[in-house]
């Protein structure tokens, strides 16, 4: 996915969030600030965006956001268990009406057979429904990293 449109789909979040007055947060782990900084690049996201976290170590997740120590215990921070609370967890603490969580490996370390250097969970909520989905992308730390930006904010402005 190219930069640009990238751009293009943040643009359409953002006008569709302001015609319908909703909000929105972020949550993110292994993209590190980068889904709110492609927000914050756009003129008018402040009406739409009042914060978000960057919750990269699990004693962060779990005071910031309410992971269960039994879910990054038993399953991980890379899990669809611990996106699942880190959205429940921004969603209520910004008071938003629309939540990305992003937990992945970016690499070049940290990998495992089940859980290899790229694979990534992201996850979009609104109040009622979870959309949570594994990703296992390719390239170094940087490129994993901008898929998995790239891919959190596509999938928000399909599921709008």
């Amino acid at each position: 996915m190219k930069n640009s449109e990238t751009e293009q789909n943040t643009i359409e979040i953002i006008k569709h969030l302001k015609k319908n007055a909703q909000t929105i947060t972020f949550a993110e782990s292994c993209t590190g600030g980068r889904i709110a900084s492609e927000f914050t690049a756009i003129s008018g996201a402040s009406s739409v965006l009042g914060g978000s976290c960057v919750t990269y170590s699990n004693a962060i997740k779990s005071e910031w956001l309410g992971v269960s120590e039994k879910t990054l215990v038993h399953y991980g921070a890379v899990s669809k268990e611990c996106v699942q609370e880190m959205l429940t967890g921004i969603i209520k603490l910004a008071h938003a009406n629309y939540a990305i969580a992003v937990s992945g490996i970016a690499g070049p370390t940290g990998g495992s057979i089940e859980k290899p250097v790229g694979t990534v969970y992201i996850g979009i909520r609104n109040n009622q429904n979870f959309i949570i989905n594994r990703y296992l992308f390719q390239g170094d730390r940087k490129a994993v990293q901008t898929q998995a930006t790239d891919t959190a904010i596509a999938l928000l402005k399909k599921n709008l």
